[in-house]
Order: C-alpha cells, then structure tokens, then sequence
C-alpha cells in the first residue's frame, strides 16, 4: 500500500476550518435573507422615493464609528447596509428617475452577477479562466450581431464608458500615431478627459462647435483637419457620439466613416447611452454608420438593463487591442495559450472580474427579442413626453426633440436658476427626479425615458409637476 493510500491519512479534499467563513446553514439561512430584502425592494420600489440623500455627518454617525475589533450581528449590518446606505443614493431603476441615464437591473442579470461573485470568478487569463472568458467571448459576440457590427469585431468588457473609451483611444493611439482627436461640443466630458489622461497637448483635442441640432458638423470637421494637416499636425481619430446624453442626438456616422477612411484616421463612437437603440429597427435607421466606426463603446448597465458595472469596448479591427495592450512578463506565460483569449491583454486591467455573466445570463433567460420591446419602449415614451408638452405651449418650449429616448424642454420665460431650482423641488420631493442642463446658452429640462417600467402616466404626472411653483404638490 502506497502511502497514499494509508487509512490513516488526511482527506486531501477535505474543507478547511474557514476564520473568514460561517457554518453552511448560517451562510444558507443570510443568503436567503438578501435575497428576500432585494425582491422585497424590487416590489416595491414604485413607492420609495427617485432619489434620497442625507449629511455627511448623519451618514458617517450611523454607518460609521470605531473600527471593529470583535465579530458583530451579520443581521443589523445587512438591515444597516439596506435601511440607510443604500436607501440614501438615486434609485436608477425607480419609474420616474428620469435624471441622467437610469434603468433597471434585470433580474436574471443580478443572479448572473450573484453567481459570478459566490465563485469568485476571475476573467484574465484563459489559462485562469477559460469558462469566463468563453462566457465574455460569447457575450461579445452576441451584441455585434445585435448592433449589426461586422463579424471579426472584438471587445473587452470594463467598468464603464469612460475606461471604455479610454481603451479603445489607446487603441486608435498604437494603431494611428499620436496626434489629434476631434470632438464636439456635445460629447461627452470623460472623453476630453480621456485625451488628457493619455497625455495629449491641448492642442491635440479640438473641440467643435455642433451644428443646429447638437450634431457634428463634417464641413467644420473637414476644415480642422485641413488646418492641422497645414500645420504640421497629424490627425488621430475623430470621436462621434451615438445618442448625446444632452440631447440623444447622433452625429453623422455614415458621412464620418467616409471623411475618416479618406484621411487614414480613427473613427471612435461613443454610444455609450445610445448605441442599444442600434438593436431596433427605428434606432438602426437613427444610427445608420454604425457598423463602420474602428471601435465603439456602450454601457449595459444603461439601456440593457445591467446591474452596475458593466461598459464595452467593441473594436472592429482585429488585433488591436492585444497590440496595444498584451504583455509577457516571466510570471504570466503559464497562464497564457497560444490562440485563446486572455481579456487581461485587451486593456489595462489584468486583474478583473467576469462581468459578463449577467448579461450571458440576460440573454440566456430573456432573449434578444425581450431587450428590442424594451428598448423600442424607451424610445416610444420619450415621443409620449414631447407630445404632452406639445400640449401646453403658453407653458413649455420642446428644445430639443425626442431622440433615442431623451427629451430636452424650457419653461417659458425662466432663467437656469428657476430650472434648476424646480428640477430640485421634485427631486426632494421624492416623486420623480429630472435634469436641468443648457443647450447653446439656454437652459432646459430633460427627461431620459429608457425605463421600460415607466408608464405614460409617470412622465406626464412629472411633467404637470414641473409645472407647478410648488412642485412637491
């Protein structure tokens, strides 16, 4: 008998007494527990306030305190954490937060997250990961074919739009050259951030004026590029948006593929808001081009109804973002293979989590079709919103009409202050919550309707609110 076969020796697959661990029947007895205070909460939701807040001293004092040194009660910190951290922050997913971008998280899509989180999944190597990253490769795949991009596009899933982006700019960056990017008044700010970060010259990030309809202008694009090119300068990328989180307007995507392919530069579109309405029939006419841009960025956890975090950097040139990114340090190489994927050369995150699996899961539970009704949806209440306007126009002026769900209006004859100060009384009043933004100099209101939970009824019941002096009425 070999030794290893003595009676007497330690089961090898035998479980560790765990400090960090409870026994099986406590972990079973909490895990059920959370998952009846998030349904409880998804139910009722409707009820709660859009938004919540409270002082950072009220905050600290209850969530606060000494370190602690000795074990406590899992069930007061798990009805802390749910009574006060997290009642206190915007509710994205409620029906009536209309502010920035909101939406709600799919239900699959947060047991897909729980599972990824229980396994404590990781996604950077294939030889440390290959389930995972099939599961990434997989979910990339899948949206090409829902936005119509071509069949060789690659990605990497990330936090957000702004390391999205920042990822596929580096990419342009390898690939093209340092030089200058061009962008619009109407882009979004972490891009101008991004071309900072990566340590372009102020020179090198030109800032166009948009045209009419808070578009990209390609007459002024063509002229700036003729301009720098004089100069001595070499042109980058242009970055185009597909839904502005202004206004939802799209820049002209078929006519920037031409110019960039004809000047040999990079043609980078944030769609990060936007770029799900390319999976409807209504958005894909909207967002015609799409499919030509060298990289395109989205985020799931907007209009797919992912919980957070979840961006997408989509490139549709092979290779490009290992180029930019891989690496081959001595004490990674027994975990790379040669022809599989390892998401940890595809941007600057090695160590990463698999974010994919809520939407794999979405997917798998819902399908395609389920994500298209719901993003159809959005786009028909933003319409809804313009029409109730319409309605009253003694009251209310439409400053930007509604595109990809986003609507923009004024009250007529206030000033920023008076819209500022009316998008803030219903905020505290906990019905509903809205943005004030400025467009050209002129202030506005905006809805973002992307919320397949929103009814007709919420958004004009918001709006007649907004039109009271007291809106907490």
């Amino acid at each position: 008998m070999t030794r290893h076969d003595a009676p007497d020796d330690p089961d090898p697959f035998a479980t560790p007494a765990d400090t960090l661990g409870l026994p099986p029947e406590e972990m079973r007895r909490l895990g059920h527990k959370v998952v009846d205070m998030v349904v409880d909460r998804a139910m009722r939701r409707n009820a709660e306030p859009a938004v919540a807040a409270d002082t950072p001293g009220a905050l600290a004092e209850r969530l606060g305190g000494p370190l602690p040194e000795a074990p406590g009660d899992p069930d007061a910190a798990l009805e802390l954490m749910a009574e006060v951290a997290l009642a206190r922050m915007q509710h994205g997913d409620h029906p009536r937060y209309f502010a920035r971008v909101p939406g709600p998280a799919a239900f699959a899509a947060i047991l897909g997250d729980w599972m990824g989180t229980g396994f404590n999944a990781i996604c950077a190597s294939w030889g440390g990961a290959a389930g995972p990253a099939t599961v990434e490769t997989t979910v990339i795949d899948w949206l090409a074919q829902m936005l119509g991009l071509p069949a060789h596009t690659e990605g990497v899933l990330q936090s957000g739009g702004s390391m999205a982006s920042f990822t596929a700019l580096c990419a342009a960056r390898h690939a093209i050259g340092q030089g200058v990017a061009y962008l619009t008044d109407q882009t979004h700010a972490s891009l101008a951030r991004d071309l900072h970060e990566m340590g372009l010259h102020e020179s090198e990030i030109r800032v166009l004026p948009s045209d009419d309809a808070f578009r990209m202008d390609p007459g002024a694009l063509r002229a700036a590029l003729a301009e720098d090119r004089a100069a001595g300068r070499r042109p980058m990328a242009v970055i185009a948006s597909a839904g502005t989180t202004n206004t939802g307007a799209t820049d002209p995507l078929d006519t920037l593929a031409d110019i960039c392919a004809a000047e040999a530069i990079w043609l980078h579109v944030d769609g990060a808001y936007g770029a799900p309405a390319a999976i409807t029939e209504r958005g894909r006419a909207e967002l015609a081009g799409l499919a030509r841009a060298d990289s395109l960025v989205l985020d799931p956890h907007k209009w797919l109804f992912q919980p957070y975090d979840l961006g997408v950097c989509l490139v549709t040139r092979p290779g490009a973002l290992e180029r930019a990114f891989a690496m081959s340090p001595e004490y990674l190489r027994d975990v790379q293979t040669a022809g599989e994927v390892s998401y940890g050369m595809r941007s600057l995150e090695l160590s990463r989590r698999s974010r994919a699996l809520k939407l794999w899961m979405s997917l798998r539970t819902y399908g395609a079709g389920t994500f298209r009704e719901a993003v159809a949806r959005g786009i028909a209440l933003a319409e809804t919103a313009e029409a109730h306007l319409r309605q009253a126009p003694e009251t209310w002026e439409v400053s930007s009409p509604a595109r990809l769900g986003i609507v923009c209006f004024t009250l007529k004859g206030a000033d920023a202050k008076t819209h500022a100060a009316r998008a803030a009384r219903l905020s505290e009043s906990g019905f509903a919550c809205v943005s004030s933004t400025v467009l050209k100099g002129k202030p506005a209101l905006r809805l973002c309707t992307i919320n397949p939970l929103t009814t007709p009824e919420d958004i004009t019941r918001t709006i007649d609110r907004l039109a009271e002096a007291d809106t907490g009425g």
